[in-house]
């Protein structure tokens, strides 16, 4: 299942946005242009669906209210919409979905956020619009929506479940690193990787091992003197941690836990582990920071190993990345896919590469070459010679 087309409407930074998405997506733009806003409306989705404490109220609440999400340029129509096209699989033939979500204001009372519409469509067929009848005779009903719902989303329980299968991961190694100690508290749904052993941990081991192992087989070519890795279950704390051997002067080398990892092998290791780890749409926020150029120039590589269907010729697992790299932009093989954010007095834009664009990309330009000098400040050789 991938999302094949996304459009947005006063939505955070955006008034208007209309793009198309690949199996693989690169999104760039300048600082504070969007990018984070951009991929939280697919967290947003996720909470959506999410039957057990999630839903619409829920999901509104987590972004601090319709009043923050709802873009600041928004003039005369205040109504928020996501609009998406979704297909089964990559294939032409593959039953083509449709859903979109308008919300607003309830207007009086709680000021609660309202459905202003709800549409699914399969292969052109509209399945369910609302509001309907039972919405006018009941109008509490629209304080949620059909998706979220188990008794009506039983004929689109696959985009429930796909949503809610999203998994976002921007690893900051200072929280994975102290997540065990007492009293520290995992960040509901983990953003940003606090919990990821607890994750590993839950995994059944024959599954856990082998993924452990492919992590290991990575490292030892990414990290120096880097031997084995192994995760294990203090006896004492009854604590799992993840434990490396480092080869040393000494025979057996020298064995370290997390906390002692560098910050680049730790988000490497997260990397690793969120890509074999299910089969949603998976967000990745900056996976350069930290590893050197060389690592990052593998990245796209990396990920077209993993998540390729050998058998099939097909991406097993969508993703959408974030990035300012000039090495991992270089080596993009479908320049197609790069979405660029373009901040404006009226908001940001998103499009994908123009004609002029696409004629450099298809002439042996890479992205880092043709799109990465469109997202630098028109001022910035000025920078340091402000005082």
């Amino acid at each position: 299942v991938l999302i094949t087309r996304l459009k947005l409407k006063n939505w955070r930074n955006f008034r208007q946005v209309d793009v198309p998405l690949g199996a693989r997506t690169h999104l760039i733009g300048p600082n504070a242009s969007g990018k984070s806003n951009f991929l939280e409306v697919f967290r947003f989705l996720r909470t959506l669906a999410q039957a057990d404490g999630g839903g619409l109220q829920r999901a509104v609440r987590d972004l601090h209210g319709l009043t923050k999400l709802r873009s600041l340029h928004a003039r005369i129509d205040p109504q928020v919409r996501v609009e998406l096209e979704v297909a089964e699989d990559p294939t032409p033939e593959a039953p083509q979905w449709r859903y979109v979500l308008a919300l607003g204001s309830e207007g009086k009372g709680q000021q609660r956020v309202v459905v202003k519409e709800e549409r699914v469509e399969l292969n052109g067929k509209v399945l369910i619009q609302r509001p309907d009848a039972k919405d006018r005779s009941d109008p509490e009903r629209l304080t949620q929506t059909a998706l979220e719902q188990i008794n009506s989303n039983h004929a689109f329980r696959l985009l429930a479940e796909f949503f809610g299968e999203t998994t976002y991961l921007h690893l900051v190694p200072q929280l994975l690193r102290y997540g065990t100690e007492p009293g520290a508290k995992v960040l509901e749904n983990d953003p940003f990787g606090q919990g990821l052993l607890q994750r590993i941990a839950k995994t059944p081991k024959k599954q856990r091992d082998a993924r452990i192992k492919r992590i290991e087989r990575a490292l030892s070519l990414a990290v120096p003197l880097f031997s084995s890795l192994r995760f294990e279950q203090d006896p004492i704390t009854g604590l799992w941690h993840l434990e490396a051997n480092f080869k040393h002067w000494r025979g057996n080398g020298a064995w370290q836990r997390e906390d002692q990892f560098s910050d680049g092998t730790l988000r490497l290791i997260g990397l690793l582990w969120a890509l074999q780890d299910g089969d949603g749409l998976l967000l990745l926020e900056e996976p350069e920071l930290s590893l050197n150029d060389g690592i990052v120039r593998h990245i796209p590589l990396l990920i077209d190993r993993v998540l390729r269907d050998r058998k099939k010729g097909q991406w097993t697992r969508q993703v959408l990345l974030s990035t300012h790299s000039e090495s991992l932009l270089a080596e993009i093989t479908d320049p197609e896919h790069v979405l660029l954010i373009e901040p404006g007095d009226n908001g940001s834009t998103i499009r994908p590469p123009d004609a002029s664009e696409l004629v450099l990309l298809r002439g042996g330009l890479n992205p880092a070459e043709v799109l990465l000098p469109k997202t630098r400040p028109a001022q910035l050789d000025a920078l340091g010679l402000t005082a």
